[in-house]
């Protein structure tokens, strides 16, 4: 297997690497091959002859890749890819209106919604759990799969949870399952899912702040055994039956003054809602009127030294040493100061997804960011996965790009 060398991660890179796409349209699947719009034909009145009816689109079949192409585009339609996951040869694509298994053995496919047994579309986290793929969603709890029946259990409230909204899931080295959801974070004791009495939820007022938001967005497991929590309020380290917790007070997350030239979205979400308008307040952020806070944690990796690598919304991507927090901008070379997604591949190279494209933490700095420009989807990065082939599979808004290594 190839290594993917730091010279090969540059401008020139969609002529060392493959980028291989399937095409997944709308709410189903309509397979379809890359091509650009037809213009009107003129019809006998001078007017544009109306398209012609488009079938349905197909829950399952086959994509034809055309692997002499540099890249072509692997489609889901007018939604967001939240999730990736690679098994046993599957990519599962975890979207905003569904799940799509694709086999890549065979360059098949099957789209999974609420008409398989699933309680939503909307997909927040796709993975394995107890031996099953499962998948955390928003709205509809959490959904195991039985790969040999095709039948889904689902996980709600009334098992448990604290939140039908999941966003994340972990099994830690002991066997507890942690639970990220909107009303505080789970943990299932021995991974007991079906004993009630193994669940427990922790939230802002039963751990007394230690969990700063009940608003969890991701989960990590740290070097000994600890255990890290994203949030809408900073970041939290449940540790020995203790909480710490870290917020932009605490260093967590660049200044105002540091990304101000550089946040790219211009929208206030303080006044979108009545939730986030609360949030501004508490945090001091009344003077803002853009898309920051450092406080939001939307994306989290412990890695093999133990660092804590923190996505924030608007200031940057967040670094924790044990001791203190090293905040990185686009000053330090970082594409865009909105992180929405970190990946550790096989080889424990750290991948950042931002708003402006994706890099590479490398040698204490950043690799030359891919964007568009080399073959991305496109420059949103909300989630990523790695194939034991060393392939990246990389989810934006509206589709996902396959990566290969070159030759």
């Amino acid at each position: 297997m190839k290594t993917i060398k730091s010279s090969e991660f540059n401008m020139g890179v969609v002529q060392r690497f493959l980028l291989a796409s399937l095409v997944l349209v709308a709410a189903g699947i309509a397979v379809a091959a890359d091509a650009p719009p037809r213009a009107p034909v003129a019809g006998a009145a001078g007017g544009a002859v109306p398209h012609p009816p488009v079938a349905p689109p197909s829950r399952e079949g086959k994509v034809n890749v055309d692997l002499t192409q540099k890249f072509t585009h692997f489609r889901v339609g007018g939604k967001n890819v939240k999730s990736l996951y690679f098994d046993r040869g599957i990519a599962w694509v975890g979207t905003s209106g569904g799940v799509v298994r694709y086999d890549t053995k065979n360059d098949s496919f099957k789209f999974i919604d609420t008409k398989d047994g699933l309680l939503s579309n909307g997909m927040f986290y796709v993975g394995r759990v107890k031996g099953r793929i499962a998948v955390g969603t928003y709205g509809g709890g959490l959904s195991l799969l039985d790969e040999n029946t095709g039948k889904w259990q689902t996980y709600n409230i009334p098992e448990g949870l604290g939140d039908a909204f999941v966003y994340d899931v972990i099994t830690a080295k002991n066997g507890d399952i942690w639970i990220a959801t909107w009303s505080g974070a789970n943990r299932v004791r021995g991974g007991d899912l079906d004993n009630r009495s193994k669940w427990d939820l922790y939230t802002v007022e039963n751990t007394k702040g230690g969990l700063p938001n009940d608003w969890v967005y991701g989960l990590a497991e740290g070097k000994n055994g600890d255990i890290w929590l994203a949030t809408e309020g900073g970041m939290a380290r449940f540790a020995n039956n203790r909480w710490e917790n870290w917020n932009h007070a605490k260093g967590l997350g660049a200044s105002y003054d540091r990304v101000k030239k550089d946040i790219a979205f211009k929208n206030d979400p303080g006044k979108q809602s009545v939730h986030h308008a609360k949030q501004k307040e508490e945090m001091g952020l009344l003077d803002v009127d853009v898309a920051y806070n450092p406080n939001y944690v939307v994306a989290l990796e412990v890695d093999a030294n133990g660092r804590v690598w923190a996505g924030t919304w608007g200031g940057g991507l967040a670094r924790f040493d044990g001791k203190r927090w090293h905040n990185y901008t686009t000053t330090e070379g970082l594409p865009g100061n909105h992180v929405f997604s970190l990946h550790l591949d096989p080889k424990g190279q750290l991948w950042v997804g931002t708003n402006n494209g994706l890099t590479r933490w490398q040698n204490g700095k950043f690799a030359k960011a891919l964007t568009t420009a080399d073959g991305l989807f496109a420059n949103n990065v909300f989630a990523m996965t790695s194939s034991p082939d060393g392939a990246l599979w990389i989810g934006s808004y509206g589709g996902v790009a396959h990566l290969r290594p070159g030759k």
